[in-house]
């Protein structure tokens, strides 16, 4: 059985791995190549993307896909509507790996807004020292306020940088700890967070920082996605996999 997970997340290859051992299971990872140097992912990998959902379900058909998986970041909305679309038009089945958001806790601080640059507008016109916890892609909204000094955190380096007066750039890949990043809040002296509620527990380190800290989060609501067959961890994909694999699941159960 030829399974395409499309990846990018700790899951996908955590999946990939336990899938990889199943007798029979033929595994692709697909990565996006947003990353420039992504982690080693121990399975054949291709990276690019598909040419949209008409690309991708070519794809499908041309390779004699049996299962898609999409693994993708939460908010990697568009390849997941292609996916969803893609697997319906193939006829194979399809499940989506769509990690527990955050939950807002006692003690946390957090303004919801619908896009970013919604959140860039939330920061206000009073100066502030922002940490913006986001992909290298999402912070261009923010030269719409340069009256505040940014610290970005990112896995590659932000090029162009922001055209704003103020920013400090650093280059890290997670998983970040409470303890470090609560450091690196209190080195650089931040008063508000800016971040998407990416789930986990790689990068939960700046929320619980922020909880201890008394910071307010300004939290980026996930996009709506597809209403697919889904599993919140790798453990409940595995089991929904190994159902497909012995003819018990069909697409929609």
């Amino acid at each position: 059985m030829k399974i395409l997970i499309l990846g990018g997340t700790t899951e996908a290859r955590e999946l990939a791995g336990k899938l990889e051992g199943r007798a029979g299971a033929e595994i692709l990872l697909s990565l996006a190549g947003r990353t420039a140097h992504p982690r080693e992912q121990g399975v054949p990998t291709r990276i690019g993307g598909f040419g949209g959902a008409e690309g991708l379900t070519r794809f499908v058909q041309d390779e004699n896909i049996r299962l898609l998986i999409d693994a993708t970041h939460p908010y990697a909305d568009k390849i997941s509507v292609n996916a969803d679309r893609a697997a319906r038009e193939s006829g194979v089945a399809f499940l989506s790996l769509r990690r527990a958001p955050w939950e807002n806790r006692p003690g946390d601080t957090w303004i919801e807004v619908g896009t970013v640059a919604e959140a860039a507008n939330a920061l206000g016109e009073r100066p502030a020292r922002v940490f913006l916890a986001l992909g290298r892609k999402d912070i261009a909204p923010f030269e719409a306020a340069p009256q505040h000094a940014y610290l970005v955190r990112s896995v590659d380096p932000i090029d162009p940088p922001l055209a704003v007066p103020n920013a400090i750039y650093v280059t890290a890949r997670g998983p970040f700890s409470e303890a470090d990043d609560r450091a690196l809040l209190e080195q650089h002296r931040i008063g508000v967070i800016v971040s998407k509620n990416s789930g986990g527990r790689a990068s939960y380190g700046k929320i619980a920082a922020a909880r201890a800290l008394g910071l307010p989060v300004i939290m980026v609501r996930r996009p709506v996605l597809p209403d697919a067959p889904s599993a919140a961890t790798v453990d409940e994909a595995v089991a929904w996999c190994d159902h497909v694999f012995t003819g018990e699941a069909i697409r929609g159960v």
